[in-house]
């Protein structure tokens, strides 16, 4: 994508969370509709639709799909985890709950 009419400063940040969102935008663009509920459902597990929400959201907020999916800041994992009703969604509780999961 073209990226001359940029400023360097811009043309580095574009596609990527800058800074925090501040507090109104998670609840502009990081909000899950009933079409949005049904497509996160039909992931197996919390985390697989908790990623899958991230990511979906992310498109609305930044424009396009981020090269690293863990470059988000921790305020929008927490909102949408309290959206879909999770609670303890830190990155490190990945597969403990997986006892036949060798890490």
């Amino acid at each position: 994508m073209p990226v001359e009419f940029l400023s360097d400063e811009q043309a580095e940040a574009y596609g990527k969370f800058a800074d925090e969102p501040t507090r109104p935008e998670p609840e502009r663009f990081f909000f899950l509709d009933d079409v949005d509920r049904d497509l996160i459902a039909l992931r197996r597990t919390k985390h697989h639709q908790l990623g899958f929400a991230l990511q979906m959201c992310r498109v609305r907020y930044v424009g396009l799909f981020l090269e690293d999916p863990l470059a988000v800041p921790w305020p929008v994992v927490e909102h949408l985890a309290a959206r879909l009703g999770m609670v303890d969604q830190r990155p490190e509780r990945c597969g403990q709950d997986l006892p036949h999961r060798v890490l």
